[in-house]
Parts: C-alpha cells; sequence; structure tokens
C-alpha cells in the first residue's frame, strides 16, 4: 500500500518521501515502486519519460527525521493502534506547520490518532485501495475535531492533484467500505470452513454471479489475512456484531503465518501458482 501510495504521488509530480523502518526495506520498496513502473510502461499507461520524471519525485529513506519541512504526512504503517498512535506522536513533533497528517488505516478510529498530537483538527484519515495505482477511490474520514480547512484541503489533493475520487465517511470502525466488505469476507470464510462449499466454487460464485473481479477469499488473500484478522477485530470491538467476529480458520491461518499474497500462501498457494 505504501509503495502505491508513493507512486501515485510521483506520477502527478508530488515529491514523496518514503520512511521505511530499515534500509533494506527502503531499497526492496523503491525495487517494488521501480517494478510498477515499468508494468505500466509496458501496459501503454505511461511513457519512458513519465516513469523516469515519477522516479525523480521519489526519495527513500529509513529515518525518520527526513520528513522534516513535508507539506503533508500519510501514515501506511501497520494496523496496530499503539504503532499508529506513537507514529503520530513524533509526526506531530517534526511537522509542526504540516497541512495534514492522514492515516491510511482500515479500521483504527482516527480521533483515537489525533489524540497522540497537539493539533487533532489537522489530523484525518485517507483510506487508499489496493492496488492504489488501479483502484480510483479514497475514502475521506473526519474525525469529531477534524477542521473543515482540513478536509477541504485532503480532499483536493486526492481529487486535483491524485485524480482519485472520494467518499466521506464518519469515524466510525471500517468506514464505509470495509464495514461492509469485512463482514461479507468473513461469511465466506466461515461457509469455506463449515465444508459448505470449496474455496474455489465460493470464489467462482460471486466472481461468475455478482460480477465481483475477485471472490472473497482470493480478495482476503490480496488484502492480507493478518490486516482482515486486525480489521475485523476492530469493527467487533466498536459494534460487537457477530458478524464482525474472526472465525477460528482465519485466526489458525494468521498464527501459521499464511497471510496470503504477500506471504506466497493463504487460501490459495501463490508459489506454486505465480500466475493467479
Amino acid at each position: 500500500m505504501g509503495s502505491g501510495i508513493a507512486e501515485v504521488c510521483a506520477r502527478a509530480g508530488v515529491d514523496v518521501t518514503v520512511i521505511e523502518v530499515n534500509e533494506d526495506r527502503a531499497a526492496a520498496a523503491e525495487d517494488a515502486i521501480a517494478r510498477s513502473l515499468r508494468r505500466a510502461v509496458g501496459a501503454g499507461k505511461l511513457d519512458e519519460a513519465e516513469a523516469e520524471s515519477a522516479k525523480g519525485h521519489l526519495a527513500l529513506s529509513a529515518d525518520l527525521a527526513d520528513v522534516g519541512g513535508s507539506d503533508a504526512a500519510l501514515e501506511v504503517i501497520t494496523e496496530e493502534e499503539a504503532a499508529k498512535r506513537e507514529l503520530f506522536a513524533r509526526l506531530d513533533e517534526l511537522l509542526p506547520e504540516a497541512i495534514f497528517l492522514a492515516s491510511n488505516t482500515s479500521s483504527v478510529p482516527i480521533m483515537k490518532l489525533a489524540a497522540a498530537t497537539t493539533r487533532p483538527e489537522r489530523v484525518l484519515g485517507l483510506h487508499f485501495f489496493n492496488p492504489v495505482p488501479v483502484l480510483p477511490l479514497v475514502e475521506v474520514v473526519r474525525s469529531i475535531m477534524t477542521s473543515e480547512e482540513t478536509l477541504a484541503a485532503a480532499r483536493g489533493f486526492a481529487t486535483e492533484r491524485l485524480g482519485k475520487e472520494t467518499v466521506d465517511s464518519e469515524d466510525r470502525a471500517g468506514f464505509v467500505v470495509n464495514a461492509l466488505l469485512v463482514p461479507y469476507m468473513l461469511s465466506a470464510i466461515r461457509m469455506y470452513e463449515s465444508g459448505f462449499a470449496s474455496k474455489e466454487d465460493i470464489d467462482q460464485g460471486m466472481v461468475l454471479g455478482c460480477a465481483h473481479p475477485l471472490g472473497p477469499l482470493a480478495l482476503a488473500d490480496l488484502i492480507g489475512l493478518d490486516v482482515l484478522e486486525a480489521v475485523s477485530e476492530s469493527l467487533h470491538e466498536e459494534f460487537r456484531d457477530q458478524a464482525t467476529v474472526a472465525p477460528p480458520l482465519l485466526r489458525r491461518m494468521v498464527e501459521a503465518g499464511l497471510l496470503g499474497r504477500k506471504a506466497g500462501r493463504g487460501f490459495y498457494d501463490y508459489e506454486s501458482q505465480p500466475s493467479r
């Protein structure tokens, strides 16, 4: 997600500093963006000059202090509230003049992150969707403290600079899309877990019967099963709806490290079927 957002910003001519946890991860992010740009050139979506220009707008580092002087920040780290709060507190110190501090969280309430700063009115959610260079949507999430000026600036950045479409959401776990999508995926996992239908038939049913581009289990693999579990926990904590409880199979798979595409195996095996 972070690499995809950075790529979209760079392609739009925005100077981006990508911060990773260490130099190896920074190099991996740079490689991922370069590969994605090459695919875009190969698909005719960019020409070589545009791809090279995008690279020129990117800087990668493992030192958070290198964000100093940035006009805004967008957090795209692990879906853990404590880690996000710690990062927002540091960004608040490093970027006292930032127009906005945004989170790409799928489910953590924005107010909890804003409370870690001294300027909660400048904190909001900008939730992109994966793959970011392809999907046009950004959810704009306001907390009870987010100012109208911050919302307008962030919405304008997403639409006018990045060419995205936006929908507005109040600050409730899951926002608009995941509040609807996650119970659907959890229901599919329960169906598979119970033996009611095979994973292939569940996915084919939704692709061919409802014109979804991916079935729910393949989509869960794309999102990451650990992310799905974290979002389900946030939803259940807020709403106490049984439909948001993570099924035992999902929990066991996360414990086993079967996290989906990024791990090479989830509901499907991507190492033996790399083209899936």
